[in-house]
């Protein structure tokens, strides 16, 4: 979700919309399956995927499934395409949905972080894809890996990295990022799906962790817990990242768990507002909501359409199937689309679940299409359709897509 951890795109020069035409394919690049999405700094594309040794796929959302191959890390030159290195290791699955890597991987400067589906902590050098340093969360601290493994990308903060772990008393950690030695544990509570962010709230920066039985500020520095708030998403579906704007934090759950926060603009605290009730709010699946302007942006699970609510009290203003899935008017289970916002502007890129690039206009009076176009094919599998649930990546005029068989490049600078 880029640098902020906002899904908000600053670049200059950027298209209006997509013309009839369609837009021009930079490359395309195979690549094997993965829900992670591509990153990109230094003039390189970073990619996780993972090599099966057999290509059979049973998709039970409850079960998790047993497979064998190796998980990979990829650099390819951001111009060309051009495979710059890999790093790959044997890594046997036995988590649901296990097509790959889920985690994108976290570049700062030399160094570039990835996380596995079966918590595998890797640090490579960026110029070479030589290992720095490498920590398993399941061998080395006792780590519970999740039934649909390991999501919650790391953060670099100062010298830190800071990632989910789970467990008595390091349900987050911090590791020194060059050393991979451990700063600091905390939180007693499963690893849950959503990334760490840190945001500046109260006149204080913190850290702020969505795990399966709550929101919780903590101190980034070490640990110290400032404030928390109850929230148990089913299946311990904590997976969007609470977004704030001003002094508001909205997180997200499934079913009807989603919880409206103030904090305090004094010191690091909040309390709640208001929680969300059926047909009321937005219950992110496998995508962030983003919040913007008094209106919280986001694809439901429960009905499968990007819906638009009133921050204040989480009334429904408007919906659409067509940022997640236009061939469909009524009930779509998990249905998905990711936004991101183009700088300040009402204009948003949305990347739908059939492989489908927009650009929209999103206000809270309603959605307006700008125009779209095919990138990729849906690969993946759920609930009996084609889905391709990856964030894509946005940098240097160019937009970065990923299903289960390559990545695209495809230019979106304007005329």
């Amino acid at each position: 979700m880029g640098p902020q951890r906002d899904d908000v795109w600053r670049e200059k020069g950027i298209i209006q919309a997509i013309p009839d035409e369609g837009l021009k394919v930079k490359w395309r690049v195979p690549v094997a399956g993965g829900y992670s999405g591509p990153a990109v700094a230094g003039g390189r594309v970073f990619l996780t995927d993972y090599v099966a040794d057999s290509n059979e796929i049973v998709n039970d959302s409850g079960a998790r499934q047993k497979r064998t191959g190796k998980e990979r890390i990829q650099a390819f030159d951001e111009k060309t395409g051009k495979q710059l290195w890999e790093y790959a290791y044997d890594r046997p699955y036995e988590i649901s949905y296990a097509v790959g890597p889920r985690s994108t991987p976290t570049v700062d400067g030399a160094l570039v972080y990835m996380l596995g589906a079966e918590g595998d902590l890797i640090c490579l050098d960026v110029e070479t894809g030589g290992l720095v340093w490498r920590q398993s969360l399941k061998d080395d601290f006792g780590a519970e890996i999740p039934t649909w493994g390991c999501a919650s990308h790391p953060l670099v903060y100062g010298d830190l990295l800071i990632t989910m772990v789970g467990g008595e008393g390091q349900g987050v950690m911090a590791f020194d990022k060059k050393s991979g030695e451990v700063a600091w544990k905390a939180l007693d509570c499963k690893m849950g799906y959503a990334p760490p962010a840190v945001i500046e709230a109260g006149k204080t920066k913190q850290l702020i962790v969505y795990h399966p039985e709550g929101v919780v500020s903590l101190n980034p520095e070490n640990g110290k817990v400032y404030w928390e708030i109850g929230l148990t998403p089913a299946y311990e579906m904590s997976i969007a990242r609470p977004m704030v704007e001003g002094n508001k934090m909205y997180a997200s759950g499934i079913r009807t768990e989603s919880v409206m926060m103030q904090l305090d603009d004094e010191k690091p605290a909040a309390k709640e507002l208001w929680r969300g009730k059926p047909k009321n709010g937005v219950y992110s699946g496998t995508s962030t909501p983003l919040f913007v302007d008094g209106v919280i942006y986001g694809s439901d699970c429960n009905d499968g359409c990007l819906v638009a609510v009133d921050a204040k009290n989480g009334d429904r203003l408007w919906t659409t199937f067509e940022a997640t899935r236009p061939d469909v008017t009524r009930f779509l289970s998990h249905g998905t689309c990711f936004l991101t916002r183009i700088g300040d502007t009402n204009r948003y890129l949305i990347f739908s679940e059939v492989g489908d690039l927009l650009v929209a206009e999103l206000t809270r009076d309603g959605f307006k299409s700008l125009g779209h176009f095919h990138v990729l094919e849906p690969t993946s599998e759920a609930f009996g359709r084609g889905v391709v649930w990856t964030h894509p990546a946005f940098a240097n005029k160019t937009g970065y897509f990923r299903n289960d068989k390559e990545v695209v490049a495809v230019d979106l600078e304007a005329n």
